[in-house]
């Protein structure tokens, strides 16, 4: 599922193309994806202009100006490709909008997890995809003194706590498993004995973690793709993830693979305590 530097590096992508821009031309697949389309979607879209679009945790936020928010959330397999002329739709491409200038704005989504929802903006903090978020992990809130309180008598994993979107925004389980090898953190320590030494380090190492990526235009596992049809290129970067049985970059070990809470953990358990 596309995480945070993913998400984000969409919405730097299409910002340029959409922002100030007026919709000419709507396409609305008749499937829907994981819920059907908003009914109101083309008669609310058509002709008006996007703002700049912006992004919580997961979320592709488009204001529109007719005091509306498109959300777009990409799902498992989804991603969102950008034309400089109308495209020939294939299969997959669920929902499109066409600008004045030509420019297209694509959503493909194979496996049709992905949804798209339309709002009154006054609706943003009371949304409810939205209104239980977590601090995003890169933003000022999110302090150690901050993980130290979310982690206080919690018996979860520090994993499962992380991935946690009502603790902190957009983290998802590449970025999780990353951030808590760089931080030598073991994934199956549970969140309650994070004290400060270990806070001091986890909470920086995430953000290094989020940025680098965001830099690199994010992991492309399996599905992610860039608007511009370029893959994500920090999975040339990742050092734990999907590496179970080869030796760990650090000390040599081999990185073992367990499964929590139906995801699958990467980890060294010489390096990670």
């Amino acid at each position: 599922m596309p995480e945070l530097p993913e998400v984000e590096t969409v919405k730097r992508a299409i910002a340029p193309m959409i922002t100030g821009k007026r919709i000419t031309d709507i396409f609305v697949g008749s499937k829907g994806l994981r819920w059907p389309f908003p009914k109101s979607l083309e008669s609310a879209l058509e002709g008006k202009r996007c703002g700049a679009p912006t992004r919580r945790g997961k979320y592709i936020l488009i204001p529109v100006f007719n005091r509306q928010i498109l959300l777009i959330h990409l799902g498992m397999s989804g991603s969102i490709r950008i034309y400089a002329n109308r495209p020939n739709l294939q299969k997959h491409d669920h929902f499109a909008l066409g600008f004045e200038g030509g420019e297209w704005l694509v959503l493909c989504d194979p496996r049709r997890f992905g949804f798209v929802d339309l709002f009154s903006e006054s609706e943003i903090e009371s949304h409810w995809l939205l209104k239980n978020l977590g601090p995003e992990p890169l933003c000022e809130d999110f302090t150690v003194e901050y993980l130290m309180a979310q982690t206080a008598g919690k018996t979860c994993t520090i994993k499962s706590l992380l991935l946690d979107q009502t603790k902190v925004a957009g983290i998802g389980n590449i970025y999780a498993a990353e951030a808590l090898f760089m931080a030598g953190i073991s994934p199956k320590r549970q969140a309650k004995t994070i004290q400060r030494a270990r806070a001091e380090r986890l909470v920086p190492a995430i953000q290094l973690i989020l940025r680098k990526a965001i830099k690199a235009g994010g992991t492309s596992v399996r599905d992610h793709i860039q608007p511009g049809g370029e893959i994500g290129y920090f999975v040339q970067s990742l050092q734990i993830y999907g590496r179970s049985g080869e030796h760990c970059v650090k000390c040599g070990s081999i990185v073992k693979e367990i499964k929590q809470t139906g995801r699958t953990t990467f980890h060294c358990s010489l390096c990670q305590r």
